[in-house]
């Protein structure tokens, strides 16, 4: 995986990490669009920590801030640096599969082996 990728995946790996900022992403992909106000009546925090939690998922590329009516900002969802985690993770998937596979099918002709 390219570097850029990389750490590409590593911030959204660090901002998925925090429950409140997975509340955060869950709360817009089922509300669409909305400010930190909007997200501060939806969720157990102040408006203050989502602004912040906003900042670090803008950061990583998850959301994107969008000038709304009368200088409120929205946020919406951005899935591209997720895609990219994505690949990662099954770019890791594979590379971890095909070992595990050797090693199951190892053990299996070991027990064969000793039972015959």
């Amino acid at each position: 995986m390219p570097p850029e990728s990389e750490a590409i995946a590593e911030q959204v790996f660090g901002a998925l990490a925090d429950p409140t900022r997975r509340g955060i992403l869950a709360a817009l992909a089922a509300g669409g669009p909305a400010t930190a106000t909007d997200l501060a009546k939806r969720l157990p925090i102040s408006r203050q920590a989502i602004a912040k939690h906003l900042a670090l998922l803008a950061e990583a590329g998850l959301v994107t801030a969008e000038p709304g009516e009368r200088r409120r900002v929205r946020y919406r969802l951005h899935s591209a640096p997720m895609q990219v985690a994505q690949q990662f993770l099954a770019a890791l998937a594979r590379n971890w599969d095909g070992p595990l596979n050797n090693l199951k099918d190892h053990l299996n002709r070991t027990l064969e082996e000793h039972h015959d």
